[in-house]
């Protein structure tokens, strides 16, 4: 079922037919979820392509619109401009392991890997699932991203899996959100943005959905306990992937990561104290290989003038996949008893409220 028929339909601008990151050819999702009593959390892969993410590295820059993560690998990033893992997903306290795991696999596929050849750079994003999951129980364990790895595929699950599982936003269920939409840079000629967001951040009130503001019609809806939540500082975080098949290089990407903000602004985020929101973006168009005897690849990248069509659909697909990770989660209970009411369940009538011109 395409996800216009389910949730919110944001801009004006065409999705691809999956209107998910994985439109963008070659980049494929997978998940692995924990979802048992007090342990709701889980692990989240993207791959950028089906082959050894060493051996041929794809051009990729992020853009921290506010620090207050805990990533790793984002300093190599911003220095050489290249991926050498798939991108993964997972909590806070998840994030060593999650790397010690990449690196077992690069050096698996790559026997020479810190020894004739460099060492690789590990790329784990995080959020604080602490709220829904016991984050303590340190649960995550090398095997669930082997598992996210293998599981990956074209055709994903969104909402409360994977790393998704215990992330709240909004005060409402959070979680794995994918979107995509294409540019048109001039006749005959389009490409695809496709952005996937770890959704984890917001207060209720401040919600905007298609420009309208939702959050205030639900958060009157509460009791006063919901409402003393709904009004306490802003403590989440999200991260936003974004992939694309237009040939850019890595200061155009950095470029291209930083208007992902734009599309998390419209959702009535303004990038809290205490929320690590980070973006990174990356090309498919070409991959920049390990070894030097094969060569660089002879690239003609798209001109800077003909750049304003790929902002546009990352703002565009980066503000629905934020709208696609509300809609498409379950509610979910977790530590201590805490419980996540999915938006769904907390405004079943969100297609009057949005049919209105003011709410």
């Amino acid at each position: 079922m395409h996800t216009q028929s389910i949730l919110p339909r944001i801009g004006a601008l065409p999705a691809g037919p999956l209107d998910a990151i994985s439109d963008v050819r070659g980049v494929t999702v997978g998940h692995h979820t924990l979802a048992q009593g007090p342990l709701q959390t889980g692990v989240t892969v993207v791959r950028p392509h089906p082959g050894d993410a060493y051996r041929d590295k794809v051009p990729a820059a992020a853009a921290v619109l506010n620090g207050f993560g805990k990533s790793i690998g984002l300093v190599q990033v911003q220095e050489l401009g290249v991926l050498e893992t798939p991108l993964a997903l997972t909590n806070t306290f998840g994030v060593g392991t999650v790397a010690n795991a990449q690196i077992r696999a690069a050096v698996a596929a790559n026997p020479a890997i810190g020894r004739e050849w460099p060492t690789v750079n590990p790329l784990v994003f995080e959020c604080n699932d602490g709220y829904l999951n016991d984050i303590q129980a340190l649960a995550v364990q090398e095997d669930h991203y082997a598992q996210a790895l293998a599981a990956a595929d074209a055709r994903f699950a969104q909402g409360s899996v994977g790393a998704g599982r215990g992330m709240s936003s909004f005060s409402l269920k959070g979680g794995i959100g994918s979107a995509s939409r294409i540019a048109q840079i001039q006749p005959g000629l389009r490409y695809t943005v496709g952005a996937l967001v770890l959704a984890n951040f917001g207060r209720l009130p401040s919600l905007t959905i298609a420009g309208r503001p939702f959050g205030r019609e639900l958060a009157r809806m509460q009791d006063q306990g919901q409402a003393a939540e709904a009004a306490r500082p802003e403590q989440g975080s999200i991260i936003l992937l974004l992939a694309t098949d237009a040939p850019l290089d890595a200061r155009q990407l950095r470029r291209l990561a930083l208007r992902a903000g734009a599309g998390l602004a419209r959702t009535g985020s303004v990038f809290g104290h205490g929320s690590g929101d980070i973006a990174l973006a990356f090309s498919t168009a070409y991959t920049v290989p390990h070894l030097a005897e094969r060569g660089m690849p002879a690239v003609v990248l798209l001109h800077e003038t003909r750049i304003d069509p790929l902002f546009e659909a990352a703002a565009e697909a980066a503000e629905q996949a934020i709208v696609a990770a509300l809609w498409h989660a379950e509610s979910v209970s977790g530590r201590d008893g805490h419980r996540r009411a999915c938006i769904r369940e907390a405004a079943p009538q969100w297609r009057e409220w949005l049919a209105r011109t003011e709410l």
